[in-house]
């Protein structure tokens, strides 16, 4: 069905302290909840589980080990613009923006989707999406989801009724919500809603044994969170069972301070709460299949936003839960948060790794050769297949398919996204003949905090370091462009030889 990549970096699990609690805090709070009644705004509470009766266990046993395949259906929100990735979203969508050398990020929720054996998923999609619609259709065929499963892209468009693109994100899931009442959809009980531009591995069947075990309306993956980043993400308040009293998307000023909880309550040891005093929404939600089409079509249909309006609104009213990630998520929004994310996959030991022998990340299988790697030094550094280093220095650095680096070359904290195509030696040499530079990074350059996008033509003798420390600089002419001081080389983009940026 898909391939993966080669890792030059030392194999090394590495799990934060928090997730040895997680289980208890969506265990407990799970079996809490199944005392009480499902009542809209009722809680029991209850300090044993053992008070839950047995005919209530196995009850909530075969609810929740109903077939995913089955029972619940995956969207996978594709984004907007996203001019926070700009230059690499000029071309393509977010979640078809190449990571980790050899994969787009589209590949991250879908992989989960499969490894939780969810395997009927909606991908919405609107800008740029052309890309983003090909490698779907090259990676996720009819025959990598089976007889009952499926993929289909649902692009934003212009209907007798609605006559707007996409407004938000509940606005998208709203304009193709008559599908959720489809003949092939009709045994679907929960929907679970995704982003398309998140770097996590999630096993979704533990996410979704949580909202149906405490029977809840809605349920929210959380994660406790920093000051520093707070004001980015949606913040909640729960009760001692877990549940959210109160919800509020991407705060400020004092209404971010309001949002400030004790995290102990996640499991955290006291100095650990104090450096992450708020409870944020990974942007993940589960759904039961008919609250939500109540929620799009009857209470609320001007809202467009889950995070801003839907949930908000429903914690009055509906039992909205939290669930707790502890593991590796990475929000990747910024070219900052980008790069670095990327740059970490090659440390030793990373955070998060793509290799998973029982959870693999799945991507379009391309059948390319090994990397070819000749008199090199190379230091925590991913090179993935197909690409062609040769006496070289890289590291702390990313070096995607069919990359070309030649001899004396230094490549340092750096993500080169290799090429879409070949060219052979005799091609090369002709186009240095005629004084053209062939794709890859020429002789002689230094590379070093630095983005090099698809098929960019690097000359000899370049130096690419950003020394003078520029935060911002647009130059899309000369094939560059700046931001929080990363440069980023454009896709396509030719850049003399003895170039200094």
């Amino acid at each position: 069905m898909a391939s993966q990549t080669m890792m030059a970096s030392k194999m090394v699990s590495s799990k934060a302290s928090l997730s040895s609690r997680t289980a208890s805090f969506n265990g407990t709070r799970s079996a809490v909840a199944m005392t009480r009644p499902v009542q809209k705004k009722q809680t029991v509470k209850t300090t044993a589980a053992a008070t839950v009766t047995t005919a209530a266990v196995n009850t909530t046993a075969a609810e929740v080990t109903q077939p995913l395949s089955k029972t619940v259906l995956s969207i996978i929100l594709g984004g907007g613009a996203g001019s926070r990735l700009y230059p690499l979203t000029k071309e393509r969508s977010k979640p078809a923006v190449p990571i980790g050398g050899a994969y787009r990020l589209i590949d991250v929720p879908m992989s989960n989707c499969f490894n939780s054996g969810i395997s009927k998923i909606y991908v919405l999609t609107q800008f740029n999406s052309v890309s983003l619609n090909r490698h779907l259709s090259r990676a996720y065929r009819q025959s990598s989801v089976g007889s009952e499963g499926f993929v289909e892209v649902l692009a934003a468009t212009q209907t007798p009724t609605d006559k707007q693109w996409f407004q938000g994100t509940a606005d998208a899931v709203r304009q193709y919500s008559w599908l959720l009442s489809d003949v092939k959809n009709k045994k679907i009980e929960d929907v679970i809603i995704l982003s398309g531009d998140h770097l996590y591995r999630m096993d979704y069947s533990e996410f979704i044994r949580t909202h149906r075990s405490v029977g809840a309306d809605i349920t929210v993956s959380c994660l406790p969170m920093d000051d520093s980043r707070a004001s980015d993400f949606g913040l909640m308040k729960i009760d001692d069972t877990g549940r959210i009293i109160a919800f509020s998307e991407k705060p400020t000023g004092d209404e971010l301070k309001a949002m400030q909880v004790d995290t102990t309550i996640l499991g955290l040891d006291a100095e650990a709460a104090k450096a992450s005093p708020y409870i944020a929404s990974m942007g993940i939600y589960v759904f039961k299949k008919d609250v939500l089409l109540d929620l799009l079509t009857e209470k609320y249909p001007s809202c467009n936003d889950f995070g801003s309006e839907i949930l908000p609104f429903s914690c009055d009213d509906l039992l909205v839960q939290a669930h707790l990630f502890a593991e590796y998520w990475e929000d990747i929004g910024t070219i900052a948060s980008f790069f670095e994310a990327n740059l970490a996959l090659a440390k030793s030991p990373p955070q998060f790794e793509f290799y998973d022998a029982n959870n693999p990340i799945y991507t379009s299988a391309r059948f390319l050769p090994p990397a070819r790697i000749e008199s090199c030094h190379l230091v925590d550094s991913i090179v993935s297949h197909g690409a062609i280093v040769e006496d070289a220095v890289v590291e702390n650095a990313i070096v995607g398919i069919r990359a070309r680096v030649n001899s004396g070359c230094t490549i340092k904290r750096a993500m080169l996204m290799g090429a879409d195509y070949y060219e052979n030696d005799d091609e090369r040499a002709a186009m240095l003949q005629a004084g053209e530079i062939p794709v890859g990074i020429g002789e002689g350059s230094v590379i070093s905090n630095t983005i090099v996008d698809k098929n960019a033509r690097i000359g000899k003798n370049c130096t690419i370091t950003n020394a003078n420390n520029i935060q911002e600089e647009k130059n899309e002419d000369a094939g560059y462009y700046i931001r929080s001081g990363i440069v980023t080389i454009l896709r396509n983009a030719v850049i003399p030889d003895g170039t200094t940026i």
